[in-house]
């Protein structure tokens, strides 16, 4: 294990350096071969395109890369799993954000790594340098400041600010749950849901969730079920505190659906996984160790259907799948916002994609003969290509009905 993890790292250090260092570059778009040229790339051609948007901004989308251009912006506190290892060091991550934005879905990224001393400095320092952008995606900023950062900022601003570890998360979670409670015969306004982990991708991903009609979620934090009456809980842990004697974890998990984990390894005992009802579903989403093995958890139940966060089992639940699709469907539109609908109709398209036949591509991409849905396949491939057809265009359809869009 030790040499397979040396390896890995030492290919990951390589691969940033080598053959220049980093990840991405800009590139012009434009020709800037002759005098005829550069008079109008910059001075006095320039001036024309200056004019017209001081006359009308909304001109900033025909004459420049804003409506193309998204900024992935962190204060480094909380870095995959690395936690709170400051703005410089996540940048290799925010560069990676942007390699996915533009492979998958062609959207340019400036990766922004902020030193702000405090919530507020942070959004302030967005705030001013917004402009220059058609979207805001906040990324790896601990809870609870992420809460406050996001709703200022979407306050604030008139492009959309998108929070991908809390919104892209639940939105994977989302669809692949209403794929998986299908399948087990369930559905989400009955079943009793368990979610371990109250940090920004949980509570978002519970939020979604009674969006969508869930309605006896049981979150669970370090101390326990959140529970009416308990001292010391958050405003967005208290949004599901609930009137119940369950205290522990093992409590919560007496006869419930569904466990979504968004916390740790090995939190998830197999007397726990007993202990559920028929046809669970388990999303062990902690990586790159879940909540439980699965290994495990199939040994323990034969009924079950399961997701990890990892690549080399079943049903990933990558937000690769969301935020890049989710953006261009925005900017398509020139949306002021991602707002609720927007994210619900992301979550129904890829729903929809689950269910569609598999082209051969994929299946030649992920070294298959068959894929089909079913337990195995409840939440689309990230390399499938009709992810670019399926959520843009339910996004910005979403965007126009919803009114936030400023181009149909």
């Amino acid at each position: 294990m030790t040499d397979k993890h040396d390896q890995l790292t030492a290919d990951a250090l390589l691969y940033h350096a080598e053959p220049v260092p980093g990840k991405t570059a800009t590139a012009l778009t434009k020709p800037c071969e002759t005098q005829q040229e550069l008079s109008l790339a910059y001075t006095p051609g320039v001036a024309a395109p200056v004019r017209a948007i001081a006359d009308d901004p909304a001109a900033a989308y025909r004459y420049t890369n804003k409506g193309n251009l998204v900024a992935v912006i962190t204060d480094g506190t909380a870095v995959l799993g690395l936690g709170n290892v400051g703005p410089l060091a996540g940048k290799p991550v925010m560069e990676g954000k942007a390699v996915l934005f533009k492979r998958f879905a062609d959207v340019d990224v400036m990766d922004i790594e902020v030193e702000a001393e405090s919530p507020q400095a942070f959004i302030d320092t967005v705030r001013r340098i917004a402009p220059s952008f058609g979207g805001i995606n906040l990324e790896d900023i601990a809870a609870p400041h992420c809460f406050e950062i996001e709703q200022a900022l979407v306050a604030q601003l008139d492009i959309p600010v998108f929070h991908d570890d809390q919104h892209g998360t639940a939105i994977i979670i989302a669809a692949g749950l209403l794929n998986a409670l299908e399948l087990a015969g369930k559905s989400i306004e009955t079943a009793r849901i368990v979610c371990l982990g109250a940090g920004a991708a949980g509570i978002a991903a519970m939020r979604m969730l009674k969006n969508l009609g869930a309605r006896r979620i049981y979150l669970v934090d370090r101390k326990g079920v959140v529970s009416q009456g308990r001292e010391a809980v958050n405003r967005y842990k208290q949004e599901f505190a609930r009137d119940t004697t369950r205290r522990s974890l093992a409590d919560a998990m007496q006869d419930a659906d569904v466990f979504i984990g968004v916390s740790g390894p090995n939190l998830l005992n197999a007397d726990m996984l007993t202990s559920m009802a028929d046809n669970p579903v388990v999303f062990a989403l902690s990586n790159p160790d879940p909540e439980i093995d699965p290994s495990l958890a199939h040994t323990t139940r034969d009924d079950l259907i399961m997701a990890t966060g990892r690549s080399d089992y079943p049903n990933q639940v990558n937000n690769v799948l969301g935020f890049p699709f989710i953006f261009r469907g925005a900017l398509d539109v020139h949306a002021s916002s991602i707002n609720t609908e927007m994210q619900i109709a992301a979550v129904h398209a890829l729903v929809a994609l689950t269910r569609e036949p598999v082209p051969s591509e994929v299946l030649k991409a992920y070294g298959l003969d068959k894929l089909e849905f079913g337990r195995n396949y409840i939440i689309p491939k990230p390399f499938d290509p009709r992810l670019r057809d399926f959520v843009p265009s339910a996004v910005a359809q979403a965007a126009i009905d919803s009114g936030v869009a400023r181009q149909v």
